[in-house]
Order: structure tokens, then sequence, then C-alpha cells
């Protein structure tokens, strides 16, 4: 095949930028740090919207909209968060040819303009808990973008909860990590997440404990794929978020918020792509099985290979699959196959004449490159088969690079020497506040601190945490 990118170890950021452009994946937008998603990435981030809303729905959260423009008083009814953001607020002062009474707030989350509202619909505990999603843009004027990692604008779910009882909204929050969050990036992104709790230095801006989803890229840096935040009473008692309860007090509800984004699709690409390009996971592809037509002519006692092909695209259809169907005889095949290898897609069946004289078809599985000759109707068992297989192949290679790429140490400047190469686990004890300080400095960051059998602590004050450093986009 000839080479059309940037190998990864030559250069591994102009790789995943050669990835995106040849893959037709996204462009930069015509003001700095915008970007435009171009079909073949948004078919990607629509399969994703679809996996997650329907793990979202069966938690219990319903999807409501709020506005894009934010009073700016209301961010600074809670101090912390405006202070979090205020670096990376685009702030509108004028409208309609006038400068407005106050300014407002493109929004960068949306905690506050969901609490006002939170606050005026929730009258008893009978209302709680009251679980809301939104699919939305949002904006944080980014420094230094990188599309999909860091844009000025990005899509993205934001939950918000409110609640009864802290114990709930700690219950609600896990439940989004695990049983949302982690069951999609694991079971349909094949991307083994390293679940844990941001330190106190890392949290989000107004929340009393983060949770964190890490996965490792290709080149061992860590990528923060989303997060659950328990957000105690701070934005209930900011914006009077009270409920009467069972007893006729008054009390300040519980909230959490959460959210996942298009840098998912970042972290797609640099966990699974190879210099092929794109290497997409068959339970998330938008095509599963893409069906080319080498060349149209008689294929013997099978009749025509477009009428072979397209008998083989409409069983594969029949049995669940998800196809694209090539027929573009007038665009050498050569060229058509690079570009189904840079968008990924995870099987190919190529149909030609001197094939389809001899019975077969052949399957091309985008995972090792394995082209083998399969005949007819044995085609869509075959292809079924690839699909499961091959979603279970690149979660292990995954792992296997995780796995291979972090090592254990026992003091503060060992992780971050290794964390030159991938991750360190280091006895949070080790490292503390002002070791995390130290590392900062040095472009390393504490990712998420895990107990040492790997769960989520409740605290950061257990003993015996394990902190996992690495350097991270």
């Amino acid at each position: 095949m000839a080479r059309v990118l940037t190998p990864r170890a030559e250069d591994f950021p102009r790789w995943y930028q050669d990835v995106i452009a040849k893959a037709q994946l996204a462009d930069n937008g015509p003001v700095r740090g915008t970007m435009v998603i171009r079909p073949t990435g948004y078919a990607i981030w629509e399969r994703m919207q679809a996996e997650m809303d329907d793990r979202i729905k069966v938690a219990g959260a319903e999807n409501a909209y709020f506005p894009l423009f934010i009073p700016e008083s209301y961010l600074r009814r809670e101090a912390e968060h405006v202070e979090g953001f205020s670096p990376e607020l685009a702030v509108v002062t004028h409208g309609g040819g006038k400068q407005l009474a106050e300014p407002v707030v493109v929004r960068p989350t949306s905690e506050t303009v969901i609490g006002e509202f939170m606050a005026k619909w929730i009258d008893s505990y009978r209302d709680l808990p009251l679980l809301l999603n939104q699919w939305a843009n949002v904006v944080r004027w980014e420094l230094r973008p990188r599309i999909f990692l860091r844009t000025s604008e990005f899509l993205w779910q934001e939950g918000h909860t409110a609640h009864a009882t802290e114990a709930d909204a700690r219950a609600y929050a896990r439940k989004i990590l695990h049983e949302v969050y982690e069951d999609f990036m694991v079971g349909v992104l094949g991307i083994p997440v390293l679940v844990g709790r941001k330190t106190a230095g890392e949290r989000f801006a107004g929340a009393t404990n983060t949770y964190t989803l890490e996965g490792m890229m290709g080149d061992g840096k860590a990528l923060q794929l989303g997060t659950s935040h328990e957000l105690g009473q701070n934005f209930a008692r900011a914006f009077d978020i009270t409920y009467s309860s069972a007893t006729g007090g008054q009390e300040h509800a519980w909230t959490t918020s959460w959210g996942t984004s298009t840098r998912m699709l970042g972290g797609l690409i640099m966990c699974h792509g190879d210099d092929n390009g794109l290497r997409v996971p068959p339970r998330l592809a938008p095509v599963q099985a893409y069906v080319m037509i080498v060349k149209d002519s008689d294929g013997g006692a099978l009749g025509s290979v477009a009428g072979a092909a397209s008998k083989l695209r409409d069983a594969l259809r029949d049995a669940g699959v998800r196809v694209g169907f090539d027929d573009r005889v007038d665009t050498p095949f050569g060229r058509r196959a690079v570009d189904a290898e840079l968008k990924g897609y995870p099987v190919r069946v190529e149909v030609g004449p001197r094939d389809l004289a001899a019975g077969n078809a052949v399957v091309v599985r985008r995972t090792d490159g394995s082209k083998t000759p399969v005949a007819v109707p044995d085609v869509v068992s075959r292809v079924l088969a690839a699909l499961e297989a091959d979603q279970q192949t690149l979660h292990d290679e995954a792992l296997a690079l995780r796995e291979s790429r972090t090592v254990e140490v026992s003091s503060l400047a060992d992780a971050i020497e290794a964390s030159s190469t991938g991750w360190a686990r280091v006895p949070w004890s080790q490292v503390g506040p002002a070791g995390e300080a130290e590392a900062n400095g040095k472009g390393v960051t504490v990712r998420c601190l895990v107990r040492a059998d790997g769960s989520v602590p409740d605290s950061e004050d257990e003993p015996d945490l394990v902190a996992v450093l690495a350097r991270a986009y």
C-alpha cells in the first residue's frame, strides 16, 4: 500500500493530523480553534451519541435543552466555578447593534443555568432525584487548539442531577461513571480506561469530588475521556436549590454533573490507529462491512460482479451488519482500497471477476490486514465472526500497550522520569500536593488516584492510595 501518512514512530502528532485530514474526519474552522466535523467524522460521533444516549436513559436521566447564552452574573454566584473558567470564557457585550445591559457568557458548561431552573422546578422531596442530560455545544477559548482534543467549540453531553442526600448523589455519580461511561468506553470504544479519583488540585471548578476515565494513547500519553463530578451543596447554595423534606424542613439538594465530548474521537484515533489510518472498533463503526466491486464484468456461474456484490450487501444488511457499498469502478481500485483503510472500516468484502469465477469473495480485516478468499455462501458468517473477534482484538492490543508502558516506582523522581515514555504508579504518600506541583512544573500530572487493587477510592485521605502520573493531552 502506498505510504500516505507520516509513520507514528517518526512523528506521532503529525501522524494524528494526517489521519484527520486524509480520512476526511474534520478540518479547521475559519475562526482559530474551531473545527468543521466532516461526514465521516460526524457519522462516528453519531454512533457515539446513540450508544451513550441509550445508556444515559437506562440510568434514568432525561434529555432537555438549556440556552447557549448565560448571564455573566450566574457564573459569579459560585466563586470557585467562575475563577476556574474565567480564562476560557467567551463573553458577548453587544447584540442587535447595542451594548447589552449585562454581558452574557457563551456557555463553557451549564451548571449555573441549569441550577437556576432546578431551583425553580424543585419544591419537595417528591421532586427528587431530578436527572437531566443535554446534548449541546460549548465554548472554551483555547490558547493551543488541536482538532478533537482541544478546540474552542466542541460537542458534548452534560448531565446534571439533584438529589435529597449526599449518599444518593454520590451513588448516581458513580453509576454514570461505571454503567454509562466505563461500559461504553471499554465495551464499544474498545479502550481499556483507568477509572479513578482526581486530586484536589485537578478537580472540576466548584466540585467536591471528580472521578475520571483515563485512556493511554499510542504514544504512551494519557487522555482524559470523561469525568463525573460530585458538586456537594455548593451550587445548591449558590442557586438556592432547596426542597421541603418529608418532615417539613427546608433542605439544600446535593447535585452532580458529568460529561463526555468529541474528545473521544481524538482518543479513538490515537488509541487504535496505525500507520495506515483509523481502525474503528466494529461495535462503534458506522460502516462495519464495506462491499467493494473490484471490476464489473461477468463472474461466470454466479453472474455479474455487480449483481453478486449487491446480493452480498443485502445479505449482510439482513444479518444486522451496517454495510457500505462501493461500485465506483471508474476510480482505480487501489485508491479506493487505501481510502477504506484510512477510514478504518473493520471489514472489506472485495468482489472481482477472477475470485467470483472461483466462487469466492475476498474478506479483508482492518485489524491485521489479512486477506482471505471466502466462498460466497460463507461470507456473511465469516464477516460476523471477524467483527466479533476484531472488537476484542483492538481492546486487547490497547490493554497490552498500557500494561507494557506502565511501571511501578517508589519515588516522585522516578515517576516523573518514567512519564517520558508511559505511565507511572507511585504511592500517593510519596507525592502529595507539594510533589504534584513539582511534577506539574515538569509537564507531568497526577491523572488519578486509585486503591492498590485498582478500585476507585472514596477519599484522597484513604491510606495506601496509588497515584498514576503521566504526560497528557
